[in-house]
């Protein structure tokens, strides 16, 4: 299926009200922590939150830098970034309309799954500025153990998901998009998979061909994710990865 940036706004339209409680990740004060020691963000930085949603990850540079820039395709959630932001733009990320060099932080977290690759990111590259930093924080498989069961929850969560990662994959796009000094780091979000997969945009159809990969889980996948079932309740320890590189100078 050949999924259109039109999908992208109508799922991402469905989502906005209920977004900021639909992962426990999304509000996540350690993994808030993790972005911001990676970006190491001074009073006098400019940043850029890209595909920056209700503004979650915009909210923690909110009085910490001199200027904050959001920008997003889709309206409805874009807007409840608005009050943190100095700048909102409507605008893909493979095209964003700001000069080379113009931000010494550019991060995205949660979104590179829905762009054209690796366009998104040699763009957010391009407009930050030589030995700032790139920041792409991502869910991921823990590994080729876990990948094709994960990459299955994930299409069924979002049908309009365009990529699916290893860890690896995202130090790699910064790697190609002409990052040096790449590191990366993993974060494990426990995930309540009832509440995980309420997200306002899939039908109980496929919330629950997503219990059913869980009921079925094999061995590894298990392990891996340390899967609880209690009481009918399914937790599962979802691996990120995040990774942070520095542009290059000519």
């Amino acid at each position: 299926m050949t999924i259109s940036d039109q999908d992208v706004v109508d799922h991402f339209t469905a989502r906005a009200q209920g977004y900021d409680r639909s992962s426990a990740w999304c509000t996540d004060t350690e993994l808030g922590r993790l972005v911001l020691d990676l970006t190491s963000p001074r009073p006098e930085h400019e940043v850029l939150d890209v595909a920056c949603g209700t503004g979650l990850v915009s909210r923690l540079f909110s009085g910490r830098v001199a200027r904050l820039v959001g920008v997003d395709v889709t309206a409805a959630m874009a807007e409840q970034a608005r009050p943190s932001l100095d700048d909102l733009v409507l605008a893909p990320a493979e095209d964003l309309p700001f000069p080379d060099d113009s931000f010494d932080i550019t991060v995205c977290r949660q979104g590179i799954q829905f762009m054209e690759l690796p366009a998104a990111v040699t763009e957010m590259t391009r407009v930050t500025r030589p030995g700032g930093r790139v920041v792409l924080i991502n869910l991921c498989a823990y590994g080729k153990d876990d990948r094709d069961e994960y990459f299955e929850i994930l299409r069924l969560r979002n049908p309009v998901r365009r990529h699916f990662f290893l860890p690896g994959d995202l130090g790699d796009l910064l790697r190609e998009a002409g990052c040096g000094d790449v590191e990366t780091r993993r974060y494990v979000s426990v995930e309540d998979v009832d509440v995980w997969s309420d997200n306002g945009a899939i039908d109980e159809d496929a919330r629950e061909a997503i219990r059913q990969v869980y009921r079925s889980m094999s061995p590894e996948f298990r392990r891996l994710h340390a899967v609880e079932q209690t009481d009918g309740r399914i937790i599962d320890r979802m691996l990120f990865e995040v990774a942070a590189g520095r542009p290059a100078g000519d």
